[in-house]
């Protein structure tokens, strides 16, 4: 069910809102460009700064709008437990097909700790959660140990690897079997992770290049990396330039160029200086998706 290229899909805004209608037609779009699933409400869609009714608005546009086509991964972390259980048990009750829970942020659990919050997410609900591990945002890091234990329980069917350590591919591998779905979090580490056993990429780029990523996906998961070498070497250098300032900056001045939405972000946030906006350009250029 989760496979390929998967979308972190970015929020769009106008006048300080949320822009609804932008995004049921970016969310449309992605699908008919051969996007095979969709996260809302990850780091990318801005969910730090988002309320929690803004935040269930929309995952709930996506469910809507995706209309079964595609499995809807819903962002539910928090780093206080029990606001991840309610933002998880609503898009479950709101039709998501699984929930992606990041590491809790800024009070750094210990590894006990981190198995205690995802098996009271896990005990909540009824749908596969997709451990979201990205040390590089939440300062800790789950161990393989941890992970291993978490597999154990009916709902924890994955992880979305954002570490960088593509070993961990194989350990994790090794640890918990090749159906434990290891999920890269990292556009320009993908194709190594899927070399070594990885399953998909939920992806930022993909916002703005879906069909490219997408056959990237069907390549890899075809054994073709030739042809998977061929687009990652059109991509690599806009998988760069998108994060020469924090995300989701790049990708939402990135889908401005292409009429998707506006680049307005929400502060602490602040959109992408000049030297930045030209070396997405010049990457979307380099890749075929602009002039």
């Amino acid at each position: 069910m989760f496979k390929g290229s998967i979308t972190a899909l970015v929020t769009p805004m106008k006048n300080g809102s949320l822009d609804e209608e932008a995004f049921r037609a970016f969310v449309d779009w992605q699908i008919q460009e051969g996007t095979h699933g969709l996260v809302p409400m990850g780091t990318t869609g801005e969910s730090p700064t988002l309320t929690h009714d803004e935040h269930k608005r929309i995952v709930e546009i996506c469910i809507e709008v995706t209309r079964g086509r595609v499995p809807v991964i819903a962002g539910a972390g928090s780093n206080n437990t029990r606001e991840a259980i309610d933002l998880a048990k609503f898009a479950e009750k709101a039709g998501a097909d699984a929930l992606l829970v990041v590491t809790p942020y800024y009070n750094k659990p210990n590894q006990e700790g981190l198995y205690q919050h995802y098996k009271a997410i896990n005990d909540a609900v009824g749908i596969p959660i997709f451990i979201y591990n990205i040390p590089g945002r939440s300062v800790i890091d789950m161990s393989v140990a941890t992970m291993a234990r978490l597999f154990e329980l009916k709902n924890i069917v994955g992880v979305k690897d954002a570490t960088g350590k593509i070993d961990r591919i194989s350990s994790q591998r090794h640890a918990m079997g090749p159906d434990f779905i290891q999920l890269s979090g990292d556009d320009g580490t993908a194709l190594a992770v899927m070399a070594h056993g990885g399953h998909r990429c939920i992806s930022v780029t993909s916002n703005v290049a879906p069909k490219l990523l997408s056959e990237f996906q069907e390549a890899c998961m075809a054994g073709d990396f030739a042809k998977a070498l061929t687009i990652q070497d059109r991509l690599m250098p806009l998988h760069e330039a998108l994060f020469i300032e924090p995300n989701p900056a790049g990708i939402k001045y990135a889908c401005s160029l292409i009429g998707k939405m506006s680049d307005h972000l929400r502060l602490p946030l602040v959109g992408v200086s000049e030297p930045t906006r030209n070396a997405i350009r010049g990457a979307m250029v380099h890749a075929g998706l602009i002039n």
